[in-house]
């Protein structure tokens, strides 16, 4: 970790930014120094009740800030792309919310910039780093080979127009909000998928309401993945292979326990209980790699994020033929 303490720039200030800035104060490796809106009222109010020093009422003069570190993203899905270049060219190393943008070719564009500049880049998807999904993700050689992956992510939100998931305009819609943790899960397991079938449900403004998605890879393994938003889901997954199988309990993205269940003898139980939302792990993730001049997480990889944008595009793509 850095001596001092990141300095974070907060671009945004709905609730995932929210979330953010109050599990930074779980750690030592970051604090949030500044935070931004498209609005001064906006600014304020988010930053006077977490005693946040800077106040921008501009994305732009965010960007800019020369007491800031690292810029977080956590504006609206549509907003990541251009919201991060400004960023990116103000030369800040950038945490974008997931998902990481629209689609895998604006994902694209802010590798190659990204690259370019030779700065820090990397999706917020913060379960990659919580404490169960690192066992997790040591326990795999135990499974054998991994058959079939399922997992689901569905939350009940009530039918408004104007709330940004049942919003167009917003990048509403459950793939891209809640079906990107299942989507993202998946390819932490199996990688990118040579096939991809879906269904979904239109909600009554036009977005999808609900997908499910059939995943087919190479040497025969499945992941059967789902996610609405008309419902509260188990929001379980589970990994299936032909020596054990692990699963884990709802919420299977957030801080939670696990059961690795070998095919033959006794089943072992893993707690992880967590103060907090579980966001701070990215953050802590962020400045070990800064720390270490990095420019991405291996964790992370900015190659996946692409793949993962390029089969959300395909999940997409196969809903409309």
């Amino acid at each position: 970790m850095n001596d001092k303490p990141l300095r974070w720039g907060i671009m945004g200030t709905g609730g995932i930014a929210k979330a953010f800035a109050d599990d930074l104060r779980l750690t030592t490796s970051g604090v949030v120094a500044a935070v931004g809106s498209r609005t001064a009222e906006s600014a304020e109010r988010f930053a006077e009740p977490r005693n946040i020093p800077t106040r921008h009422s501009s994305y732009e003069a965010l960007a800019g800030d020369p007491d800031i570190d690292v810029v977080y993203v956590a504006t609206p899905h549509p907003l990541h792309h251009g919201n991060a270049r400004l960023a990116l060219e103000a030369g800040k190393p950038v945490l974008v919310e997931k998902p990481f943008t629209m689609d895998a070719a604006e994902a694209r564009d802010l590798v190659e910039l990204a690259r370019d500049k030779n700065l820090f880049l990397m999706e917020a998807m913060w379960t990659r780093f919580l404490p169960h999904v690192r066992h997790i993700r040591e326990l795999l050689p135990r499974l054998g080979d991994v058959v079939t992956v399922f997992a689901d992510h569905g939350q009940w939100f009530a039918e408004d127009p104007g709330f940004r998931l049942f919003a167009p305009e917003l990048g509403g819609g459950a793939l891209l909000d809640l079906g990107i943790y299942p989507v993202s899960f998946a390819s932490m397991v199996l990688g990118a998928p040579e096939r991809v079938a879906a269904m979904a449900t239109p909600a009554f403004t036009g977005v999808d309401a609900q997908m499910s998605m059939l995943f087919g890879y190479a040497g025969g393994a499945q992941a059967v993945l789902s996610c609405t938003l008309g419902a509260v889901s188990p929001t379980t997954a589970s990994i299936v292979g032909t020596e054990a199988r692990i699963e884990i309990e709802g919420a299977f993205y957030a801080p939670a326990s696990f059961t690795l269940i070998p095919r033959e003898g006794d089943r072992s139980r893993f707690e992880y209980v967590d103060e907090g939302r579980g966001l701070r792990y990215q953050a802590d993730e962020v400045a070990r790699r800064l720390a270490n001049g990095e420019v991405e997480s291996p964790h992370m990889p900015l190659a996946e994020t692409v793949s993962i944008m390029t089969t959300m595009d395909e999940v997409r793509a196969a809903t409309r033929t």
